[in-house]
Order: structure tokens, then C-alpha cells, then sequence
């Protein structure tokens, strides 16, 4: 995510460069053709499937008001074209932070390349991190999550969801599904590139796993938590960044990052050995979130243990290399002094005799013939 300068000369309409330079405002069109669709009778039941949630079933609020009904959720089909819609709104949401906040920091800075990419990275994942702690807290606390922890293995009435946990799940696959395209329109060198596929892969396949095996509660409270600790880490980046005073009281938040890998093993094993152990369904069915059996208590455990130990493994491998990286500057000048003055030395020498000897022999000679 390297900081670019705008050239003054137009490039070519759909050329590499003028893509790059306007791709949000090209997907800012596409998004207003979905929205445009719904002025007309024509396309608005096309346009609807893209804007709003799918998928809905009336479900009586309760047994006193039966006249009353709210709307639940499930997933289908048509998921996929709600999710291209936001990863199109999530696309110019990317752009628009990139040039009127970080662009201008960067400007303000002046940071090297190689940190403009690194800060630039670090921006965007604290901003998405932040809102979506902010927003996954209020569902917890309005669905009463943390007072029902029961709530964390047991589905929703008949396996659906509410609205305002489809929309977080939707938003979020369009994030991380958003971030492929940007790979390109942030011109990431191709060294970071199956970093950054590994990142983004690992995050859909765990949030659209919880999504389809309706485990909403459970998904929601590790990505809570999980997203709170890589939230510390990109703000201690950006402080390291302004001021590397800061080295030593970022390296703290290590610490919370263990932890925080440790609490959601725990939470994890907990809940699928408390719900999923108490008892065996011969019939799975996926679809209706019937996911109590043997494959799917493996597969949740796996997963989950494999990728806290992915993360875990990183983060060593990246303390590591930022330790090589600081004694490296430390030592280098040390070489180039011993270096230095052994060449001095050597140049000495050669300047006291080689050359008097060279100079001096041609006068001597004529001194002695005449």
C-alpha cells in the first residue's frame, strides 16, 4: 500500500495507470447502477437482491403479541450478490480513507517507502478492526450474549438470525473478500502477496464457516476477540511509526496478544466440548445448522487451534526479523571503522615509500651520470 503521487498528465482512459488512479471512482459507477435500478419498476426486484438482506421469514416476537412479528434470517444463494454490493461500498469506503487520511499523513510525515506501506496497511486494518469491535460489542450486549453465555452453542429459533447479525456477517465477508482486488489497485509487491492471500483466506474461511454453520455467537465472540488484539497491534505500529521512542512499550502488547490467543482455545474448547459433546445426531445436516456430530467437532477444534497457532507463529517469526533488523545498524558502523582504517594504513604505506622511491629514482640516476 505504497503512497502514491498523482502525475499531472492524464493517462490513457482504461489503461493500467488510469485505473489504478480512478478505480474507486469506477466502482463508485457500478455501485450506482444497483441503486439507480431501484427508481424503476423494471429492475428493482433485481437491484433489491443486491441492497438488502435476503432471505427473511416472519417470526412472532412473542407469545402475548401474535399479531406481531419480526424478521429472522437465514443463508442462500442470493447472499452472494448482497455481498459483491458491500464489497463495492467496502472498496470506496478503502479509497476514500486512503486519500484524505493517510495520503496526507504520509505527505505530512514523510515517511520512507518501505513504512509507507506498512503505515498505510496499519491505517486501514485499525480503522476496520475498531468499528467492527465497536459494532460486534453492541450485538453482543442487544442479543444478551454476555449475560446468556448459552447463547454461544445454541442457534436462534428454527436456526435463523437477526438482522443486525446477518448484516455484520455479510459486511464482514465482503471486507475480507474486498481486500483480493486490492491487492492490485494498491500495487502490493509481489514478495507480500501469499503473505497477504494467507491473511485474507484464513479470515474467510472462519467467518464464513461460523456464518454457514449458523455457530453466529460463537463466531461473533472470537472475531471480537481476536480483532481487539490485532487492533492493539496496528495503533502500537502506528506509534512505532511516528516516534521510534516508542519500541520498547509497543513490544508490551505481545503479552496481551498471548493472552488473547489463550482465552479463545479456551472458549472454543469449552463450547464445543459442552454442547457438541452432549450428544451424537446420526443425521448431520449443515443446512438446517444441525452441525452436532464427531466430523463437525474435529473440524471446529482443528481450525481453530490451527489458526491460533499460524498467528502465534507469525508473530515470532516478525519479532524475530525486526530484532535482526535493529542489530544490524548497531553493528555495521563498527566493520566499516576497522575496514577503514585498514585501508588508511595500507594507503599510508604506499604513499611513504612507493612513491618517494618512484619519483625520487629518475633524479638520482641523472645526478650520478653527471
Amino acid at each position: 500500500m505504497a503512497f502514491r503521487k498523482k502525475s499531472t498528465k492524464n493517462p490513457p482512459v482504461l489503461s493500467h495507470e488510469f485505473i489504478l488512479q480512478n478505480h474507486a471512482d469506477l466502482v463508485a459507477c457500478v455501485g450506482m447502477f444497483f441503486v439507480l435500478g431501484l427508481m424503476f419498476e423494471g429492475t428493482a426486484e433485481a437491484s433489491i437482491v443486491f441492497i438488502t438482506l435476503q432471505h427473511s421469514v416472519p417470526f412472532p416476537a412473542a407469545e402475548d403479541r401474535a399479531t406481531e412479528s419480526k424478521f429472522l434470517y437465514y443463508y442462500g444463494i442470493k447472499d452472494l450478490a448482497t455481498v459483491f454490493f458491500y464489497m463495492l461500498v467496502a472498496i470506496i469506503i478503502h479509497a476514500t480513507i486512503q486519500e484524505y487520511v493517510l495520503d496526507k499523513i504520509n505527505r505530512r510525515m514523510q515517511f520512507p517507502k518501505p513504512k509507507q506501506s506498512r503505515f498505510n496497511e496499519s491505517g486501514q486494518f485499525s480503522v476496520f478492526y475498531l468499528v467492527s469491535c465497536i459494532w460486534g460489542t453492541v450485538i453482543l450486549v442487544s442479543e444478551n450474549c454476555l449475560s446468556d453465555l448459552t447463547l454461544l452453542w445454541r442457534a436462534h429459533p428454527h436456526n435463523m438470525m437477526t438482522f443486525q447479525m446477518k448484516f455484520f456477517y455479510i459486511s464482514q465477508l465482503a471486507y475480507w473478500f474486498h481486500a483480493l482486488p486490492e491487492l492490485y489497485f494498491q500495487r502490493i509487491k509481489k514478495q507480500d502477496i501469499p503473505r497477504q492471500l494467507v491473511y485474507i483466506g484464513l479470515h474467510l474461511f472462519h467467518i464464513a464457516g461460523a456464518y454457514l454453520l449458523y455457530l453466529n455467537h460463537l463466531g461473533l465472540v472470537l472475531l471480537m476477540m481476536h480483532y481487539f488484539v490485532e487492533l492493539l497491534s496496528h495503533i502500537c505500529d502506528l506509534f512505532y511509526f511516528s516516534d521510534e521512542k516508542y519500541q520498547k512499550e509497543v513490544s508490551l502488547w505481545a503479552i496481551v496478544f498471548i493472552l488473547g490467543r489463550l482465552v479463545t482455545l479456551i472458549v472454543s474448547v469449552l463450547t464445543v466440548g459442552f454442547h457438541l459433546a452432549g450428544g451424537q445426531n446420526r443425521n448431520p445436516d449443515g443446512l438446517s445448522g444441525n452441525v452436532n456430530v464427531l466430523a463437525a467437532k474435529i473440524a471446529v477444534l482443528s481450525s481453530s487451534c490451527t489458526i491460533q497457532a499460524y498467528i502465534t507463529w507469525n508473530l515470532f517469526n516478525v519479532q524475530l526479523q525486526r530484532w535482526m533488523e535493529e542489530d544490524v545498524p548497531l553493528q555495521a558502523p563498527s566493520v566499516k571503522k576497522k575496514r577503514t582504517k585498514g585501508r588508511s594504513s595500507r594507503k599510508g604505506t604506499e604513499n611513504g615509500v612507493a612513491p618517494s622511491n618512484r619519483v625520487d629514482s629518475p633524479h638520482k640516476r641523472k645526478e650520478k651520470s653527471s
